[in-house]
């Protein structure tokens, strides 16, 4: 599943820079991150950078991207190869 971030977020600009898909952008009041570029990190690390580095734990699983950890490896194979 993709991650979301909540309404909560300070616009520390801690997430962005470690997202290794680039999935996490500037929004217009908070920061962003694009399902289809989500992988939570796998295929990169253990665990989802960007929820490690939040100081507010603002960062949730999204409740409309929902995906196994097989497809999240797919996806990650297919973000590494284009």
């Amino acid at each position: 599943m993709a991650l979301l971030i909540t309404s909560a977020c300070i616009n520390c600009d801690m997430c962005e820079p470690e997202c290794p898909n680039q999935a996490i952008s500037e929004g217009k009041k908070v920061y962003e991150i694009a399902a289809e570029l989500c992988t939570e990190c796998v295929g990169y690390y253990d665990q989802p950078t960007c929820i490690q580095v939040c100081p507010i734990n603002c960062i949730i699983d999204h409740p409309e991207h929902r995906e196994t950890q097989e497809q999240l490896l797919a996806k990650a194979q297919r973000l590494m190869a284009s």
